[in-house]
């Protein structure tokens, strides 16, 4: 009978009309064109999914929909978070830093950027293993902040990462041509997007894998560097040892540590930004984590390291080693036409039809001036294959972060319904579709025009990592506040920012100072008199932000509201900011006391390593 009754039920769930069988026996084809019909409906909070409502009282997410899948493994999170941002704003933007500012504001600039993203990251960290949410840097803004603002960082952040693709596909086939001169520009280009196309339509975990291999390689090169930096500055490099050159701090003295005043330590900051650009994306990655509560911590944590090592130690041994008035850095005042040491650079293209990307020129990069000048031939062949590495970890980067915002977007009805289409394997597909057909702008390198369009597209994205870091701040703090108005105590956070609200306020105000001092470079730039093109290709995200914050405003009819007798608080009141819908359901009392039990019971010092780095 027992028998009997198991066949049955082996019968019934292998039977023609179970979707466990149909999966089974349809062809691999058959089952990836299946994927991208739409999946089905979910019977719970979704992340990042609600229904908008005539008013903008409860810009919350929740509501019922399909959702992103959560298949990211904590080492995809950790590597997304270690080496998800070292790219070309490392290797190639930070020569144009050191050529304008010096090797001190290089130092001193990085440092400063990093300790306030370390807060910006910690304070993210927070909210999204709370709220792990698609498109949380928007939607954190509208939940916690006001509607409008966050409809500007959406589109703001969106923006960001749309123009950044076609800008790393063309200085992905600038760069190789390094090897290969005689290929046009835009097969290379057709190369690279195809190569994009194919991760990312595997879903978050290609995109997942890809990054974990490309933050792999870059790490491994950074490491390498640092070795090899050392070396170099001792005087270890076969031109060193033909001429018994000790390098140590020279550079600091001739030509100098400054250049260019406080004028040339303002323009730092911009270029520092887009280098740590993209470390905040562990925030939209939390929404497709297995285990946010537990990989996103460790993977905030981790942001202290990859500050203190990859950026600071290596930009402290670019800067002893290649001086700021080198002739081919980005932003030398020396005519590179005229240096006849170009063209043993690594990816110095000859006979090529196209420039790359103003600050994508791996001729510039002061990594491969600094082998260069150590006198190692094979070298700067490898270090420019790692650039390649990175311009296509961050084209990959850009797919990702467009289009799982503007998916976020599109749930809560701030972009257009069609972008926040999900298939079956988790994918917001006409989102990617958009942001890939927008890559093809890359092929505008072919044109006469190319420089003028490049310049219009990065000073788009210039200022927009600050304005997001600085939203992320602050929605931290109006969370904090409405936290603590509504009764609940930090003990009931399953992660708390290392700093809290200090940090958070840290984060605000520096960025704030960033604004001003890029303001201040605009309209006074240096080497160059100040025109109306060159201040909006300094300062265009600023309007542009401000564009959309209106524009919604006037759209939705909602006023705007600034604190005062009847609102203290501006935008939302605290009190009434809805804390619980879309907020992870987790049995916290049991979980987070035995987990700060043990914490208590570790040495003073390990309790503060565990609490800053991982």
């Amino acid at each position: 009978m027992a028998a009997m009754e198991m066949s049955e039920v082996k019968k019934e769930k292998f039977s023609d009309d179970s979707p466990k069988y149909d999966h089974v026996k349809k062809p691999f084809w058959r089952r990836y064109i299946d994927s991208f019909k739409p999946m089905e409906e979910s019977h719970g909070p979704v992340s990042g999914n609600y229904k908008p409502g005539d008013s903008e009282k409860e810009p919350l997410p929740g509501g019922h929909g399909p959702e992103l899948k959560r298949t990211l493994k904590n080492r995809h999170i950790q590597m997304i978070a270690f080496g998800g941002a070292i790219g070309t704003g490392l290797f190639i933007g930070s020569g144009g830093v050191l050529a304008n500012g010096g090797p001190a504001s290089l130092l001193i600039g990085f440092i400063l950027i990093g300790t306030m993203l370390f807060n910006v990251v910690m304070a993210l960290g927070e909210l999204a293993v709370l709220y792990p949410i698609a498109g949380s840097f928007s939607i954190y803004s509208s939940r916690f902040i006001d509607p409008a603002w966050g409809f500007a960082m959406g589109w703001n952040y969106a923006l960001q990462w749309l123009v950044v693709l076609p800008l790393e596909l063309t200085a992905a086939a600038i760069t190789i041509k390094y090897w290969t001169k005689d290929i046009d520009v835009g097969v290379w280009i057709t190369v690279f997007l195809l190569i994009v196309i194919f991760i990312n339509f595997f879903g978050v975990k290609g995109y997942g894998e890809a990054e974990f291999v490309f933050s792999m390689i870059k790490i491994l090169a950074v490491c390498g560097f640092i070795v090899l930096g050392i070396v170099i500055d001792v005087g270890g490099g076969p031109a060193q040892r033909e001429t018994h050159e000790y390098l140590g701090a020279k550079t600091w003295s001739n030509p100098g540590a400054f250049n260019n005043g406080f004028q040339g330590f303002c323009a730092v900051f911009v270029t520092a930004a887009f280098a740590f650009g993209g470390t905040e994306m562990v925030g939209l990655a939390a929404a497709e984590s297995e285990n946010p509560r537990k990989s996103l911590p460790k993977a905030t944590k981790q942001v202290f390291w990859r500050i203190s090592i990859f950026y600071i130690v290596t930009l402290l041994l670019v800067g002893l080693i290649v001086p700021y008035n080198h002739p081919r850095l980005l932003g030398s005042h020396f005519d590179q036409a005229n240096n006849a040491d170009s063209d043993k650079s690594a990816a110095a293209p000859q006979n090529k039809t196209v420039e790359a990307p103003s600050g994508h020129d791996a001729t510039a990069s002061p990594f491969v001036i600094a082998i260069d000048i150590a006198g190692i031939k094979i070298l700067p062949s490898i270090f420019n294959g790692v650039i390649l590495v990175s311009v296509m970890s961050v084209g990959n980067s850009a797919v990702y972060g467009s289009s799982r915002t503007l998916c976020a977007m599109a749930r809560t009805g701030q972009a257009p319904r069609f972008l926040g289409y999900i298939d079956r394997e988790g994918r917001p597909l006409f989102a990617i579709i958009l942001a890939l057909v927008l890559g093809g702008l890359a092929y505008i390198s072919e044109s006469a025009s190319s420089d003028l369009v490049f310049g219009w597209l990065l000073a788009i994205s210039g200022l927009s990592t600050i304005f997001t870091w600085m939203s992320i701040c602050w929605a931290h703090l109006r969370f904090r506040r409405a936290w603590r108005v509504q009764g609940h105590t930090l003990d009931e956070l399953p992660f708390r920012a290392a700093f809290g609200v200090i940090g958070s306020w840290w984060g605000v105000i520096f960025n704030v100072l960033i604004l001003l001092a890029q303001f201040y470079v605009a309209v006074k730039p240096i080497g160059e008199t100040a025109t109306a093109e060159s201040f909006f290709n300094a300062y265009l995200a600023a309007p542009i932000v401000l564009v959309f914050y209106i524009f919604w405003k006037l759209l939705k009819k909602t006023p705007f509201m600034v604190a005062g007798k009847g609102n203290p608080d501006g935008f939302f009141k605290t009190e009434t900011i809805d804390l619980v819908t879309g907020r992870r359901e987790l049995d916290l009392d049991r979980i987070l006391a035995k987990e700060r039990a043990a914490h208590a019971n570790l040495p003073a010092w390990r309790r503060f390593y565990h609490s800053l780095c991982g």
